[in-house]
């Protein structure tokens, strides 16, 4: 009776101890599976920002950060950027007829377009804080962002094809002077015209600033070949150009 009862307890602890192990294991599975489930999220969450199918988001999900970090500062970006690039300069290839009379126009955004915001943005949260505009102009006025090495070849390369470079930004009129500094300090010269937000555009949404500036030049008679930027609200609204090339960011949305 003693040797059953022995057995029994044997045979207890084995079961006992296998199906405690069973749930380790089951747990490390579904550790697993909710950090795959987040990574697939947060993916899935970023790439519908580059398809603006998420629209007007003020700050990137908390849980997300971590990954829209990774990803900016990845090789990644920098091949799906230079990816970009290398649409541009095929459609360059055989896109335009310029006729030589000085209106044929391309025109590029400035932040994350020209030059990188990256190095303030590692400093406040990544996008996963609510834009401080106070702070980021404070930044600015420093004039330390530092070129898009792939975005600054390709400006000189449209430049010396014969097209008068317009510069479009959301940035205020106040921040002209450490705005150009920043540009020729980093290698960017010879544009025809910087287009910076004044008094009566600042209640504008930025797209509809983006808009107005694009409805004077085709007005006093340019062409516009080609818009490069980094937000939907540089691409579109009338008039629109021949071409327009998205640059990846999901830091931040400006409408």
């Amino acid at each position: 009776m003693a040797r059953k009862t022995l057995l029994l307890l044997a045979l207890t602890s084995i079961f006992i101890g296998l199906a405690a192990a069973d749930w380790n294991i089951l747990n490390q599975k579904w550790k697993k599976a909710r950090g795959d489930s987040l990574k697939n999220y947060c993916e899935s969450w970023r790439m519908n920002v580059e398809l603006h199918n998420i629209r007007e988001f003020e700050a990137v999900p908390q849980e997300c950060v971590a990954y829209v970090k990774k990803y900016m500062t990845s090789s990644q970006y920098k091949a799906d950027s230079e990816r970009a690039i290398e649409e541009v300069t095929l459609y360059l290839s055989s896109c335009c007829s310029l006729k030589g009379d000085g209106k044929d126009a391309w025109i590029f955004d400035v932040d994350d377009t020209l030059i990188s915001t990256i190095p303030y943005f590692k400093k406040h949260g990544f996008g996963g804080e609510k834009l401080n505009s106070t702070s980021m102009e404070a930044w600015m006025k420093e004039s330390k962002a530092p070129a898009l090495e792939h975005t600054r070849k390709l400006f000189h390369e449209i430049k010396d094809r014969g097209f008068k470079i317009f510069l479009i930004s959301s940035r205020r009129e106040t921040l002209r002077s450490p705005t150009v500094d920043n540009l020729i300090k980093v290698g960017y010269h010879g544009w025809t015209s910087l287009f910076l937000r004044g008094l009566d555009d600042e209640y504008m949404h930025v797209q509809q600033y983006n808009s107005e500036v694009r409805k004077r030049l085709v007005d006093q008679g340019y062409r516009i070949w080609g818009i490069i930027g980094d937000q939907w609200s540089s691409l579109k609204g009338l008039p629109d150009a021949k071409r327009t090339f998205k640059l990846p960011n999901s830091i931040y949305y400006l409408s």
